[in-house]
């Protein structure tokens, strides 16, 4: 009878922990078009060195942008609020797509990729990122979607400002 209890409970426990899981997720997506080519954008987005000169949320501070590379990035929230997030590069397509995750899984994690589409006249940035694990259910996200968009718009700025210069 006790077995049954204890193999009941954990059970329980597991089936309770999958419904949190996947309850806590969430999914951000940001677009924009950049007028410069995909070797331009692709030039500024993987030179981890000039971060700082551009992104108001990641800066690299150890690691390299490679695939299978760990970066360490210092993480500034728009409200000032810093903090460490190491991630994994799991994929690196040059000129198409860079893929990361960071995070401890079933608590969160984080799946984040850019991609970039050649277009008429330029090139459209996608970030994309799912968020998932039992802390999405209180950790607080609104500001994730607007500051990628500000990573975006401050990546166009970056790489727009450098193409002007050059000519």
């Amino acid at each position: 009878m006790l077995m049954k209890w204890i193999v009941g409970t954990v059970v329980s426990l597991a089936l309770a922990l999958v419904i949190l899981f996947l309850l806590g997720r969430e999914t951000f997506h940001a677009e924009i078009t950049i007028d410069a080519t995909p070797e331009e954008v692709w030039s500024v987005l993987t030179d981890a060195s000039n971060y700082a000169a551009w992104n108001p949320l990641l800066v690299p501070i150890s690691g390299e942008i490679r695939e299978g590379g760990e970066v360490e990035y210092r993480m500034t929230q728009p409200d000032g609020t810093q903090s460490i997030m190491k991630s994994t590069v799991e994929k690196v397509v040059a000129l198409k797509e860079l893929h990361q995750h960071a995070g401890i899984p079933g608590i969160l994690t984080a799946h984040h990729s850019y991609r970039l589409e050649p277009t008429q006249g330029g090139t459209r940035l996608i970030q994309h990122e799912v968020d998932n694990g039992v802390a999405m259910l209180f950790w607080d996200s609104s500001w994730v979607q607007p500051t990628y968009e500000a990573v975006n718009q401050a990546l166009k700025l970056r790489v727009e400002g450098l193409r002007e210069s050059q000519r």
